[in-house]
């Protein structure tokens, strides 16, 4: 139920023209399944989750593994375990987990974001596609009788002798915007879930979320002694999952929404590549500040249930493997 319900999530994010009237509505999300659907079959509705299996096995094992590098050079011991430095570990590990695998990211999007009836969803086609996207060409700012003029033309030429045609760079589009809106995803993410840890690991609580078996335990490293912390429950795990989906997913939406329509930007218009701020303030134009949240209830849907199955996943992981 994922995949279809991300792509929806992606229509509306992108206001793609046919879905785009669906937004704002309770029963937008099912209209919309329903349409695709009868459109496209069965198969539409998981249109660019081939992309979304492919980057998302590089991207969890990539984000983990940084976050335990990051918080072991950040916080040697628990003495100056705080907030700050849990954020920063978390961000770190965010934008590193994203700085290799987000063109499978735009390709994922693109993919989702066609809506034609008859054409034929590949991965192949789609790279070709946006590989040999181009933005419009200078020259054709000042045209007299059909033949470019004036300085624009002569700056226009000189552009064109020097600047490579080099189409790798169209698999970054919306990567700014993505850096920055990773910044308080993965930063919010790890330290409300690390936070709600030690608040259900106290005392009052611990009978209740800790594991019977499961005590705090005294590690030695080469930087000297670090605590295995007792292991949560399995409905307390999900639960502090669930909230930092909840948290992060809210932290960071506006951000998410501007790099959606940034990454499809090669697929409407012109192929004019518009900046965040430019970006934003098109969406502000189109539907004002709740243009900013469209989909978001859909991203709950996802993000919570799947943040809450990967942190208790990486938590059992570390404690079956002794880590």
């Amino acid at each position: 139920m994922v995949g279809p319900l991300d792509r929806v999530k992606i229509l509306f994010q992108t206001s793609n023209p046919q879905f785009a009237k669906y937004t704002g509505h309770w029963l937008g999300v099912v209209t919309a399944l329903r349409d695709i659907n009868r459109a496209e079959g069965i198969r539409g509705l998981f249109r660019g989750h081939s992309a979304t299996l492919l980057r998302i096995f590089p991207y969890a094992g990539i984000k983990f593994l940084a976050y335990e590098q990051f918080r072991n050079a950040l916080i040697p011991d628990r003495s100056k375990e705080t907030p700050g430095r849990r954020f920063a570990s978390g961000a770190s590990a965010g934008i590193t987990s994203v700085f290799f695998t987000y063109p499978l990211e735009v390709i994922r999007v693109r993919l989702a974001f066609e809506t034609k009836k008859h054409s034929r969803s590949s991965l192949t086609r789609i790279c070709r596609q946006i590989y040999h996207e181009q933005a419009p060409d200078p020259r054709s700012l000042a045209h007299t009788n059909g033949q470019p003029t004036g300085p624009v033309a002569a700056v226009a030429n000189v552009v064109q002798k020097v600047t490579p045609k080099i189409g790798i760079s169209n698999f970054y589009r919306g990567f700014s915007s993505t850096m920055l809106g990773m910044i308080p995803y993965a930063g919010m993410s790890f330290l409300t879930h690390d936070t709600i840890g030690d608040i259900m690991r106290m005392p009052m609580f611990a009978p209740y979320t800790v594991m019977a078996r499961s005590r705090d335990t005294e590690i030695k490293t080469e930087n000297g002694t670090t605590t295995k912390r007792a292991q949560l429950t399995a409905p307390a795990q999900l639960t502090a999952g669930a909230i930092a989906g909840l948290v992060s997913q809210t932290a960071s939406y506006p951000l998410e929404v501007i790099r959606r329509r940034m990454q499809i930007g090669g697929a409407v218009g012109d192929g004019h590549r518009f900046s965040i701020a430019e970006t934003a303030r098109r969406i502000f134009m189109e539907r004002g500040l709740k243009g900013f949240f469209v989909g978001l209830t859909i991203g709950y849907l996802k993000q919570i249930p799947m943040t809450a199955t990967s942190f208790y996943v990486y938590e059992r992981g570390k404690w079956l493997f002794g880590i």
